[in-house]
């Protein structure tokens, strides 16, 4: 099987793990909350926000008018399905873009729960410079809050069946949202998807759409300190929390401050990868470290993976060991066999020729070249560690061109990290 071409993009995404006790804004205590909250049922007869309430994923929406029973009919509202409200961001054209519509979609797909599936369309106060779309997002907050202490009065609906998910700006709109409705309940659920993420504009919007679109093949993230940590593989364990699948299905949990979960996507949906920490043990029989060019084979019980490049990033010294993070596009079960072979090509092959000696060694000379004892793997997703060994014991030699196989083995943990 060769390689199908696909773009890997790292994501850094600073989570707001959601549960129900994040009900409150991202920011200060507004002024006069309390002030407000009581005057909220006189002075908001009409909002400038718009909500929309969608049938089908088809249906471009139905409004829904404060203190007006008879349109939470016409539009279907069903009071015995939770309510999932979308709350868009900022806006530089005065339109809403097209996730909106693809998340909608998604959440009324046939492949999601069944629930009511709403957007609170601010686009009229969100399309205007930022600073003044910031200071009206206080506003739609409150706007949200009447429309949920309606439907708790009118409908006997609980704030606690309340699903808000905020992009960009509606993150804060939705924040504010909870801190306004006041009470002793909290709203149930909100997602915030943060904007600011090392990647391309929008993807944790459609990261979470492809959490409804294939719910079996779910992004997971890796809490870690740095890219770097990340890229080494040294933070693929899910103990203590340390690991959460990503989007609509994430494990809500309680906790005051934020983590910084690491994963790799592929470029286009489904954006699930699968992880895995390769450590290396090389020994250099040669003088200078060698900077050579390797390739890996990974054959699994599923599918099999051929020829995946290999960039150490230094070059080889003595008696070294090297962690690195491999993703695959596809699951290929569990590993059950690795082919490492050393590329060769016409520099290697002159430099080769040049720096060979024969040493003795046991009862027959061989050439000095790189030893590659085990092979260590860690799959992210599976947490299951592995370790492979040379399929020929007595020859642990590798030169260029050469390919060799590492079968699963065990090997005594003291003498592995020696």
């Amino acid at each position: 099987m060769g390689i199908v071409p696909w773009v890997p993009i790292f994501l850094v995404i600073c989570v707001l793990i959601q549960s129900s006790a994040l009900g409150q804004s991202p920011g200060q205590e507004p002024f006069g909350r309390k002030a407000r909250v009581t005057g909220m049922k006189k002075t908001l007869q009409e909002t400038k926000t718009k909500f929309l309430l969608f049938k089908d994923k088809a249906n471009q929406g139905c409004q829904i008018q404060l203190h007006r029973p008879d349109t939470l009919q016409e539009c279907g509202f069903n009071t015995s399905l939770p309510l999932v409200m979308i709350i868009h961001g900022w806006s530089v054209d005065g339109k809403l873009e097209s996730w909106v519509w693809q998340l909608a979609a998604a959440l009324k797909s046939e492949l999601a729960q069944p629930v009511n599936v709403g957007l609170a369309n601010w686009i009229s106060l969100a399309h205007s410079h930022y600073a003044t779309a910031v200071r009206n997002a206080r506003l739609v907050g409150q706007e949200v809050a009447a429309l949920l202490q309606w439907l708790e009065e009118s409908a006997l609906f609980s704030r606690s069946n309340v699903h808000l998910i905020g992009y960009s700006l509606g993150a804060h709109v939705s924040g504010f949202a909870g801190s306004y409705i006041g009470g002793k309940h909290k709203i149930g659920r909100i997602t915030a998807l943060s904007q600011t993420i090392k990647c391309a504009h929008e993807r944790s919007v459609h990261l979470f759409i492809d959490s409804l679109l294939h719910p079996d093949m779910q992004s997971t993230a890796f809490q870690c300190s740095s890219m770097d940590s990340f890229s080494q593989g040294m933070c693929l364990s899910c103990t203590k929390g340390r690991c959460n699948t990503l989007g609509y299905h994430i494990r809500q949990e309680h906790h005051s401050k934020g983590k910084r979960l690491f994963l790799v996507t592929q470029a286009q949906s489904p954006f699930r990868v699968y992880h895995y920490q390769f450590k290396i043990q090389f020994i250099n029989q040669i003088e200078k470290p060698v900077e050579p060019t390797f390739t890996m084979s990974l054959l699994g019980t599923k599918e099999e993976k051929q020829k995946i490049p290999i960039t150490l990033g230094e070059g080889i010294t003595t008696n070294k060991t090297y962690s690195f993070l491999i993703t695959l596009d596809l699951d290929i079960g569990e590993l059950t066999l690795i082919k490492f072979k050393w590329e060769n090509s016409a520099v290697w092959a002159n430099v080769w020729n040049t720096v060979q000696t024969i040493i003795p060694w046991g009862t027959k000379p061989r050439y000095s070249g790189l030893i590659l004892k085990t092979i260590r793997v860690k799959a992210g997703e599976s947490q299951q560690r592995m370790t492979f060994c040379s399929e020929n014991m007595e020859d642990l030699q590798l030169h260029p061109t050469q390919e060799k196989n590492f079968v699963r083995c065990e090997v005594n943990l003291k003498t592995a990290k020696s």
